[in-house]
C-alpha cells in the first residue's frame, strides 16, 4: 500500500494536469467524430434545415462535417499535449457555448443552417462547459502552486 502511494505522490503535478487535458480533449473529440461519421454514413442532406436524427440529435451534412473537423482538432490537441491541449480545449469550449446561443436564436427559422433542435442546443451548452472545465482545470487560478506548469 505504501509503495502505491509513493508512486502516486511522486507523479509530477504537471503530468496529472496534462493527462486531464489530454483525456478530456480525446474523449470529446472521439465522440464528435463518431457523431459526424454517423451523419456521413446516413447521407444526411448537406444544408437541410430540418436534419435527420443521429444519436438523438438532429444533424445535416454541414454539422456532420464540422463535427468531424472539430473532433479531429481535439484529438490532434490531445496527441500534442502540453499547453496546446489545454488551450484548444478551452477555445473549442467557448465556441460550443457561442454555437449554443447562436443556434438557439435561429431555431425554427430559415437561418438554422446546422439543423439544430433544442437537444442540440443543450448538448452544445453541456459540451462547451465540460470542455471549458477540462481545459481550464489547474490552469487558471489565483493560488497556483509554484511547481504548476502554467
Amino acid at each position: 500500500m505504501v509503495h502505491i502511494m509513493a508512486k502516486v505522490s511522486s507523479t509530477p503535478p504537471g503530468r496529472r494536469l496534462d493527462l486531464v487535458h489530454r483525456v478530456g480533449a480525446a474523449t470529446l473529440g472521439a465522440g464528435l467524430i463518431v457523431f459526424g461519421a454517423l451523419g456521413v454514413i446516413h447521407r444526411v442532406e448537406f444544408l437541410a434545415i430540418h436534419g435527420q436524427d443521429v444519436l438523438g440529435l438532429s444533424s445535416n451534412g454541414l454539422l456532420s462535417t464540422i463535427s468531424l473537423i472539430v473532433g479531429a482538432v481535439l484529438i490532434a490537441a490531445a496527441l500534442r499535449g502540453e499547453r496546446i491541449s489545454s488551450t484548444i480545449t478551452v477555445v473549442v469550449g467557448v465556441l460550443f457555448l457561442l454555437s449554443g446561443f447562436l443556434n438557439l436564436a435561429v431555431l425554427d427559422t430559415h437561418l438554422n443552417l446546422l439543423a439544430f433542435r433544442l437537444p442540440n442546443v443543450v448538448f452544445s451548452f453541456i459540451a462547451g462547459m465540460l470542455l471549458l472545465f477540462l481545459g481550464a482545470y489547474g490552469r487558471f487560478s489565483g493560488a497556483l502552486p509554484a511547481d504548476n506548469p502554467y
